[in-house]
Formats: C-alpha cells, sequence, structure tokens
C-alpha cells in the first residue's frame, strides 16, 4: 500500500530540510523523485549525500516564482509524466504589521501561496494524466496557531490550507487528491541552533506534548502515506506533524 515504484515525484524546495527528507522518503518508496531549488551548486551537493546512502534522485533547479514550466519540464524529463508534485517551498519573514510594509507583505505571499497556485495549475495537466495523482502542499501550523509578530507568513500559510481545500473539492473528479502536512517545530539546518537553545527547552518541553523537536526524517513518511495508494480516499485533509503542539491547551 505504501509503494510508489512507477510513480515519478517532483519536490519543490527539496534540496535541503523537510523537503529533502520528503524527497528521501519518497525516493526509498520507489519513486523517481526530482528535487528542485534556486541552486544548482545546492542540488547537486544533496543529490550527492543521497548517493551516498545508496538513493538516486534527478535534479531540476530553478526558481519557481518564475521558472515553473522549465521545471516541469526537467522533472518529467526521464519518464514523461508527473504522478506526485510536493510543493515545499517557502520563506518567511519575522517583521510585525507596523514594520512591514505592503508591498512586502505581498511579496511573502507570491511566494508562499501565489507561487503554489502557479505550479500546482500548471502542474494540473500532468497529474490529471496520471492514474492517481497526488498534489501535495507543505503548510505549516502557522496556518491555524498565530504567533505575534508573524503577519505575513500566517496568512500565507492559513491561504494555502484554504487553497489546499479548494482544490481537493474541484479537482477530485480528475482522479487527483489534494492534501497538505503542516509541520510543527523541526530540528533542521535552518534552526538546529534553537533546538539547543536552552531559553526554548523548558518552552517545548510545556508546548509540545513529546516534549521535544521533530527529528526531520519524521516527516517523509507523511509524505509517502498522502503519495501512496494508502491514502487513496484521503482528500483536502491537513496532516499535522506537530507532536501534539496544536491540541494542547
Amino acid at each position: 500500500m505504501f509503494d510508489l515504484t512507477g510513480k515519478t515525484a517532483l519536490v519543490t524546495g527539496g534540496g535541503r530540510g523537510l523537503g529533502l527528507e520528503m524527497a528521501k522518503a519518497l525516493a526509498r518508496a520507489g519513486a523517481w523523485t526530482v528535487i528542485n531549488g534556486r541552486s544548482r551548486q545546492n542540488l547537486e551537493e544533496a543529490r550527492e549525500r543521497l548517493a551516498a546512502e545508496g538513493i538516486s534522485v534527478g535534479i531540476a533547479p530553478g526558481d519557481i516564482t518564475q521558472d515553473v514550466e522549465t521545471i516541469l519540464a526537467r522533472a518529467t524529463d526521464k519518464t514523461g509524466q508527473l504522478d506526485i508534485l510536493v510543493h515545499a517551498v517557502g520563506e518567511r519573514d519575522r517583521r510585525g504589521t507596523e514594520a512591514m510594509a505592503p508591498q512586502d507583505f505581498a511579496a511573502l505571499l507570491n511566494t508562499d501561496l501565489t507561487a503554489a497556485y502557479s505550479v500546482a495549475r500548471s502542474a494540473l495537466p500532468l497529474l490529471q494524466r496520471s492514474s492517481a495523482g497526488r498534489l501535495i502542499f507543505v503548510t505549516s501550523i502557522a496556518a491555524f496557531a498565530a504567533r505575534a509578530g508573524d503577519p505575513a507568513y500566517t496568512a500565507a500559510k492559513g491561504g494555502l490550507e484554504a487553497l489546499t481545500r479548494s482544490l481537493a473539492v474541484e479537482l477530485g473528479a480528475d482522479n487527483l487528491t489534494v492534501n497538505a502536512i503542516a509541520p510543527g517545530w523541526f530540528a533542521t539546518e535552518t534552526n538546529a541552533h534553537l533546538a539547543v537553545d536552552p531559553d526554548l527547552k523548558a518552552f517545548v518541553e510545556v508546548r509540545i506534548p513529546l516534549k521535544r523537536w521533530g527529528r526531520p526524517e519524521e516527516i517523509g513518511p507523511a509524505a509517502v502515506f498522502l503519495a501512496s495508494p494508502a491514502a487513496s480516499f484521503v482528500n483536502g485533509t491537513t496532516l499535522t506533524v506537530d507532536g501534539g503542539m496544536t491540541v494542547q491547551m
């Protein structure tokens, strides 16, 4: 039920962090997996690290906000198909409302929300030709749990969760499921320094029932599940992977 042999997957933002972990998991499940990012060098380095683990992936460098068609062409060059699209691109600007100009707010929404719509729309013909297409957005627990001083990211991720529901309703008749993954606090290379911060340790032990940060490799199985035949009747949902953080009062 979790075998992805014969499938082709594209993971945008797949050159590092949680995107790379999801790409690794999809490849291990049997999918021919292509990772995307703006830096070819980063992608090449990621591919070499995976090759050292016995995992083969393709690369499709490019800025997803500008080069969607080129990226999709590179992703499908080997197999001529696309069955799974995991959109994991995202940026964050932690300035509060008084400090963030409207144009900066709009720019973040363009990267985190509008680009998601654009890549989904462009990939739609490919996914519709698949016998079991899977579109998976990576949102955040910020989609439904806000922190002060983070208006643009919170709005973008909330919009992305709403877009997930909307496309699931619109595209379900095409045998295409649309779902999302909402990660909580993960100790990726970007925030590894925070994961060992003693001041945050007490907060984590109180706010996260599992009393720890997520390990990056713990996000991969969520992507495999939503991409697999096991999730054939799962549509329009957001799978939260946060150690219980958002359900604790």
